[in-house]
């Protein structure tokens, strides 16, 4: 008995001690220890309940797809700063507001149009034969061009191949070829890979924006043009006026080629090799018609909020929580763009709502950005940089996200760039969240297509989160088919909560660790 009563008497002393010693000894270890309650009550209130609302209130037919310059974007904006006010975020653009305003071109697309290719059918003599149109298929087999003017044109088709001029380069795929009063048929892109020499590839970047391929097309005397960029929308373009062009697919380049004598591929591939042109006259008429409306004096709009830092000197330090609200619009089915972009803008509300609850108050400043005109050439981004809120050097990081609303897994572009900057998601992911997740280096070297690559170009460390996995028969990027069902309510869930986390980590965080 003596026995167990010396055991229960030394377990009893063992026990206070442990108690007094963690008493005496952590003040800074329970400090910790509450701190991360805190935050972990308001990462459990975090649902996909309210950010799936979100995503179905900004693909709902009254903001029109979201295209910056028009109604039905300004009404975005303005919902999503009505939830910025209602949770305290203070404005951060002109004048006291929360938006900031920059020169927007736009055009608007008012019906399907046509892509059409005149065949002639009959009798063996030319003159004599009837001729007839084979109609190619919307979203399936072509989009009007996004800033194609307005009218029609039926031309001979004359291939270009990547449809650029460039001496300097010794390379014209314009040499040998008439195209004056025709339609071109042109790739995407330039024929000269990023994965050879990057200082070369560098050299050829100028020459892969759509904005160039246009102009270069009309310099040269062209009417219309066929863009093998697939049937996508896209706004990204400049306009000319009496200036036509439908983006087309497969189908209709394969029909262009047949009884040419050349195959589709082999052209491409000889071009890709020798580094020169294989520009032809197809011998094929095709009709392009287009009604569209456009805007030159348009006007585009980040919105723009902010959380204040807390520390009199970290507090002059900027985090940037970067996402574009604009999607296509109308062309002239209504694009939703759920996963692209509204999945974004609401995993960025709720993180707003997060962070504004939290009892833990983050040290630098957080400033929310909404970029407009992305889809039109990442225009928002690149006049936020011209026109900063807070100065480049005390901008800490940009922390961008677009599409990040389907599928299973998680990817950051340039994490291997900027490891201290991906390390807070990798450590939140690992502890809590458990989703496979991934990174890569990131040479930023073909024309920007997202928000962040903009930064890049400024050297101001970013990422770029992404969401995938999910496998479907049909295609949903830049088409009515990114709407609601594409979206995972559970991966919302989670890259708020994993950018909650991390974010906070990284707003409090002390300097020396940033780098």
């Amino acid at each position: 008995m003596k026995h167990h009563f010396r055991k229960a008497g030394a377990w009893l002393i063992v026990l206070m001690l442990a108690l007094y010693l963690g008493q005496l000894a952590s003040p800074a270890q329970t400090r910790m220890a509450d701190d991360s309650q805190k935050l972990l009550r308001v990462f459990h209130t975090i649902s996909s309940n309210t950010l799936i609302e979100y995503v179905r209130e900004l693909t709902s037919d009254k903001y029109t797809g979201r295209l910056t310059g028009t109604e039905g974007y300004n009404l975005s904006a303005e919902w999503v700063i009505s939830k910025l006010k209602e949770w305290g975020l203070e404005p951060a653009g002109d004048k006291g507001t929360y938006l900031q305003a920059f020169p927007n071109p736009y055009t608007l697309i008012l019906d399907r149009g046509e892509v059409s290719m005149h065949l002639k059918v009959g009798k063996s003599d030319p003159k004599t034969q009837a001729t007839v149109k084979k109609y190619y298929l919307y979203e399936d087999e072509y989009f009007p061009g996004g800033t194609s003017a307005s009218g029609e044109v039926t031309a001979e088709v004359v291939y270009v191949g990547y449809g650029i001029t460039a001496p300097e380069l010794g390379y014209d795929d314009y040499r040998g070829v008439d195209v004056r009063g025709k339609i071109v048929l042109m790739e995407n892109e330039v024929p000269y890979s990023p994965d050879k020499d990057p200082e070369t590839f560098k050299k050829w970047r100028p020459y892969s924006f759509h904005q160039y391929k246009l102009q270069n097309a009309a310099a040269h005397g062209a009417r219309g043009m066929l863009y093998y960029y697939g049937p996508i929308c896209n706004p990204n373009n400049d306009y000319i006026e009496g200036f036509l062009y439908s983006h087309v697919g497969q189908t209709v380049v394969d029909d262009i080629f047949a009884g040419t004598g050349r195959t589709y591929q082999a052209t491409v591939e000889k071009i890709r090799t020798a580094l020169k042109s294989q520009s032809f006259a197809t011998g094929k008429v095709f009709t392009i018609r287009n009604k569209t409306e456009h805007h030159p004096e348009g006007v585009g709009y980040n919105l723009l909020a902010k959380i204040k830092g807390t520390d009199p000197v970290l507090g002059e330090e900027v985090i940037i929580i970067g996402g574009h609200l604009d999607h296509l619009g109308l062309f002239p089915e209504l694009m939703p763009g759920a996963n692209d972009n509204a999945s974004a803008v609401a995993v960025m509300l709720g993180l707003a709502e997060a962070i504004s609850r939290c009892e833990i108050k983050p040290k630098r400043t957080i400033l929310f950005a909404f970029f407009g005109a992305e889809e039109q050439g990442v225009k928002g981004s690149e006049y936020y940089l011209q026109n900063p809120v807070y100065p480049v050097e005390k901008t800490v990081g940009l922390i961008n996200m677009d599409g990040v609303g389907s599928g299973e897994r998680i990817f950051a572009l340039a994490g291997k760039n900027f490891p201290w900057l991906y390390a807070p998601f990798e450590k939140a992911n690992a502890v809590y969240l458990h989703r496979e997740m991934g990174t890569n280096y990131w040479a930023n070297l073909t024309r920007p297509r997202l928000d962040a690559a903009r930064f890049m170009d400024r050297n101001i460390p970013s990422l770029s989160f992404s969401t995938s996995g999910l496998r479907l028969p049909y295609p949903t990027y830049h088409n009515t088919r990114d709407n609601l069902s594409l979206i995972n309510p559970e991966m919302l869930e989670d890259m708020t909560r994993l950018m909650f986390l991390a974010v906070m980590e990284l707003a409090s965080a002390p300097a020396e660790s940033l780098k």
